[in-house]
């Protein structure tokens, strides 16, 4: 038995800031060894459609569902069966199947082996959902499937899922529920050692769900003697012995969920403690001073947002010198509150804009409440143009901590460079390909 695995594209074309999907690696460090197996990336590579195989598994995340859902019309076409998983078929099963034989909710792991037995026996079932949640001890990242192919150098590396926030914006609370779990640190540190690369990003959507683990971690990485990034909540700005343990162990880099500079605002993503100890310009030079660069993000497009706060953040995210920024425009997504409050106030424009094919990546999809969908769309573009306009990277490299060393200054120009190009590459593109993709029999969105 043959199984390609593919990792779709946004828009059927590739890309550069490919790192490799660790997903693979986990299905794959679970696959018997009487089973071949190839990864297809649609972000760097073509995927050969006619190439002989037995069992497609694809996974999909909202913005790659349309091409996903083309992909895998076009394996069934050729009596190919389709397995697919992720956050987005977790959310909307029901949907996906539509487009594919069998859908696999939740994490993997518990059910992965099943899949690949009813493959063999030709009684593939339609859903897979393993009970309860996998340990992380011992799991295996057989990164074998990315030999020789154009990855990033970064090295993506997991330690825990889950968060203990529950941001109304965002799908983890909603997949994973309370549960966090951690990798041992053992187990961490032996994946980075061996390796061999000299960048890490340690991929957690919050990495200090438990801080007691995190600064165990940080401890033991101080040897290997690597530089790494990492995602963050604000509240880490606080506690001066955890950033002393990421610097000490390599840290350069931070992404930084500010979202708002409007306290309204927070208040209404359930995020008002990002203020709660000190002001965001505080929490910015307690990283500084500990040679952490902090990528920030932020959201446009709650409730309390009118056409100034563009601007405002803009200049706040370069005065402070931030060696890149995401600016996004509130975008709501199956499986958070936010989609479905947006959805019971009848403000939702497109029904599954994800596979509407007169959406266009970077558009708002619901209605604002003091602007246009089309002046926060606008205003979002504009806010990016600017960021990373030529004139606002030169002043921010003014900022001593965006060169404090070479390895701070290769990344801020490298950064700055990649997010400049994906940017202009990716804005405006239709999701998925023109390809027709039928979506007459799916019913309204609940």
């Amino acid at each position: 038995m043959h199984i390609t695995f593919i990792r779709p594209s946004i828009y059927g074309k590739r890309g550069h800031d490919a790192m490799e999907p660790l997903v693979f690696s986990i299905l794959v460090g679970l696959t018997p060894d009487d089973i071949s197996y190839d990864l297809y990336d649609e972000r760097i590579e073509s995927i050969p459609f006619d190439k002989p195989t037995d069992l497609v598994a694809i996974t999909i995340e909202t913005y790659t569902a349309r091409r996903a859902y083309q992909i895998a019309s076009m394996y069934r076409q050729r009596g190919i069966p389709v397995v697919a998983g992720g956050y987005h078929v977790t959310f909307l099963p029901d949907e996906a199947l539509h487009y594919v034989d069998s859908v696999v909710l939740g994490d993997a792991e518990l059910v992965w082996q099943q899949v690949i037995a009813d493959a063999a026996s030709g009684n593939l079932q339609k859903k897979y959902s393993g009970k309860g949640q996998p340990s992380l001890v011992g799991l295996n990242y057989d990164r074998s499937i990315f030999a020789g192919k154009k990855y990033t150098p970064v090295l993506p590396v997991q330690y825990s899922r889950g968060c203990r926030f529950a941001c109304d914006f965002c799908s983890i609370h909603a997949f994973y529920g309370t549960s966090v779990r951690n990798r041992p640190v053992e187990e961490v540190v032996e994946e980075i050692r061996r390796s061999k690369k000299h960048f890490v990003l340690i991929v957690d959507d919050n990495i200090f769900v438990d801080v007691d683990a995190a600064k165990a971690l940080f401890e033991a990485m101080i040897p290997l003697n690597i530089r790494w990034g990492c995602q963050i909540s604000i509240d880490v700005a606080w506690d001066d012995e955890l950033l002393d343990l990421m610097q000490r162990s390599g840290c350069i880099a931070a992404l930084v969920g500010f979202e708002s500079l409007d306290t309204g605002n927070l208040r209404q993503m359930a995020k008002g403690w990002n203020v709660k100890q000190g002001s965001y310009q505080d929490a910015l030079n307690k990283f500084y001073k500990h040679g952490i660069m902090v990528y920030g993000s932020f959201i446009f497009g709650y409730d309390h947002d009118t056409t100034d706060c563009f601007q405002k953040t803009v200049d706040f995210a370069i005065q402070s010198n931030m060696f890149i920024v995401n600016f996004s425009g509130l975008q709501p997504t199956p499986g958070t509150r936010l989609y479905d409050r947006l959805q019971k106030e009848n403000r939702i424009i497109f029904d599954r804009w994800w596979l509407n094919p007169d959406y266009r990546y970077g558009d708002i999809t619901y209605r604002p409440a003091n602007m246009t969908a089309d002046e926060l769309t606008q205003g979002c573009y504009d806010a990016r143009m600017q960021f990373y306009s030529y004139s606002s990277a030169f002043k921010r490299l003014r900022g001593r901590i965006n060169r404090r060393s070479m390895s701070h200054l290769m990344l801020y120009l490298g950064a700055n460079w990649i997010n400049r190009r994906e940017l202009m590459q990716k804005l405006g593109q239709q999701l998925g390909t023109p390809d027709v993709l039928d979506t007459s029999l799916l019913p309204a969105m609940a």
